[in-house]
């Protein structure tokens, strides 16, 4: 592989010569793949009860793990239940070092396409709020899909500059994630298509971006608040660089301690000459994990952290009667106050979140489904943020049933008696009692009613 000569002698600033000779060797190494299990639905003890993979724990994340090839994990049923998300390993590493928690607002400013923010949402596990953004319109359909799919309801997708969220989310959020926009030298081995995009617009061009996304994010954490930068890349100016020039014009910043696994590596300040305690933060490198390359950095804003009062719940709003005839059979926790009937689709809107005119959305709240003529048309999205138990109606198939990938595929089910809860109407179809999708079943015939745009290729 022909790697740039400006790279390569960067590399053995930062590792030396041995390392560099390491690092090189690297590239002969396989490429691992990984997958994390979405806690949200599922706990690990049960996936790895159930899961037909070989799999091996990846050391930096309780919830992470490495597959090999020949698994596939992509053409399983549970990937389509929203079980597991597809992640280089060492991506892994910022959403776990973060301490989210229960009820907390977060954000996930350069959410595309939702690697970070799906394990995010799964750690406030329904509860609190999460605003994915990404600035490019284009990279938030997947993102807004992962999310979906992963069943997080709490949710705001938003394409915006952090300049632009400043002005409705003033110091607001508990926990800010930047997994910055990068030259990607982390990936090289991976992904050399990614070396000529290095060589016409390298480290240098990004920094200036990361320095302007950091201040922005500075704006929108609380007092006391936590965010977490990271980089897929090497680079000095972009790491330990960005940082450093950050906390000088940010006092107010401290760098937090991030617990050290094997195979971390220490910030080093002394590449760029910073004053600040820079050796806490934490570089991986592909020669000394099993993964590719990452950058962390945990900042902490002074002051009190004052917890975010939700919105009162007010008075509910009318609800037409097609969709209250259709909540009867769920006894999902909601509050009725909170739905919210635009033209003709329905949504369920999350705590703490007012009008924002003029914000670019993709999705505000949990979109619930449509209002048609005389009837409720319940989502793709609904499903998925439900439980088994969580709908009257149920038709639950075995991974092992060759009718779960017809189903998957769009096709028409036959269903024998006993097999549904109810022998007509809409039914959540499962794979295992984890949801797939709707159907809805008269005569025996269940009419699929999988999203289109999400079906399996035949």
């Amino acid at each position: 592989m022909g790697l740039p000569v400006a790279f390569i002698k960067n590399m053995r600033e930062i590792l030396g010569e041995e390392g560099l000779a390491e690092y090189l060797d690297s590239f002969e190494k396989p490429k691992f793949t990984g997958l994390r299990v979405n806690t949200s639905k599922i706990s690990v003890e049960e996936f790895l009860r159930i899961s037909p993979f070989k799999l091996r724990r990846v050391p930096w994340t309780e919830n992470g793990f490495y597959y090999t090839e020949e698994d596939s994990p992509t053409h399983h049923p549970y990937y389509y239940a929203g079980l597991y998300y597809i992640q280089e390993p060492s991506a892994m590493a910022p959403a776990a070092v973060l301490p989210v928690e229960r009820g907390e607002r977060v954000l996930d400013l350069c959410a595309a396409p939702g690697g970070k923010a799906t394990e995010l949402g799964a750690k406030l596990n329904h509860t609190g709020l999460l605003v994915a953004n990404d600035a490019s319109a284009s990279r938030t359909k997947a993102l807004l899909k992962n999310l979906e799919v992963f069943g997080i309801p709490n949710l705001l997708v938003t394409s915006e500059m952090g300049d632009r969220l400043d002005r409705y989310f003033h110091e607001y959020f508990d926990k800010i994630l930047i997994d910055a926009p990068c030259s990607g030298e982390g990936m090289f081995r991976k992904q050399a298509h990614m070396i000529p995009a290095w060589e016409k617009q390298g480290p240098e061009v990004f920094a200036n971006m990361q320095r302007e996304i950091l201040r922005q994010a500075a704006e929108l954490l609380k007092p006391g608040g936590t965010m977490l930068y990271s980089t897929c890349t090497f680079s000095k100016l972009e790491n330990e660089g960005s940082i450093d020039g950050f906390l000088a014009e940010h006092p107010e910043f401290t760098l937090e301690e991030i617990p050290r696994q094997e195979g971390f590596c220490s910030g080093m300040p002394e590449l760029v000459g910073s004053r600040f305690p820079l050796e806490r933060c934490v570089r991986l490198f592909p020669h000394k994990i099993d993964g590719e390359g990452h950058f962390l950095a945990l900042l902490k804003k002074a002051g009190e952290k004052i917890p975010g009062a939700p919105e009162p719940a007010g008075r509910p709003g009318r609800i037409p009667a097609e969709l209250e005839a259709f909540l009867q059979d769920v006894s999902m926790p909601m509050e009725l106050s909170r739905i919210v009937v635009k033209d003709t689709k329905v949504f369920l809107m999350p705590e703490g979140v007012g009008r924002c005119p003029g914000l670019r959305f993709l999705r505000s709240g949990l979109y619930l489904g449509e209002l048609l003529k005389k009837r409720f048309e319940p989502s793709q999205a609904f499903a998925m943020a439900l439980k088994k138990e969580e709908y009257a109606s149920v038709i639950d198939l075995s991974a092992a049933d060759d009718r779960v990938i017809r189903y998957l595929k769009g096709e028409t089910l036959e269903i024998e008696d006993g097999e549904s809860s109810r022998p007509e109407g809409w039914q959540l179809v499962c794979v295992d009692g984890y949801p797939l999708g709707w159907g809805k079943l008269i005569r025996g015939t269940l009419r699929n009613k999988y999203f289109s745009g999400w079906r399996m290729n035949a």
